[in-house]
């Protein structure tokens, strides 16, 4: 946790530039920012689980398709 106060005397813009050199050194702003969008590896369940529901969904627009029930234009579009 980075702290700074105003010293004696010391203009708002200076006090401003002090403490952004601090944050600047200590790595904090890089870390969060790495951090920010960083996404879980997905376990193996969920792997499994997101490709059974790939496949039902394209075999049931392949059923439709043949059905005659959606054009070939929607068909081909999620494949």
């Amino acid at each position: 946790m980075i702290e700074a106060k105003r010293k004696e005397g010391e203009s708002t813009g200076a006090f401003l530039r002090r403490f952004t050199r601090k944050i600047q050194q200590s790595h904090i702003l890089q870390k969060a920012r790495k951090a920010r969008f960083l996404e879980r590896k997905k376990s193996k369940r969920q792997i499994r689980e997101s490709a059974i529901r790939r496949a039902k969904i394209a075999q049931e627009k392949e059923r439709l398709y043949k059905l005659g029930k959606i054009s070939e234009n929607e068909y081909k579009k999620g494949n």
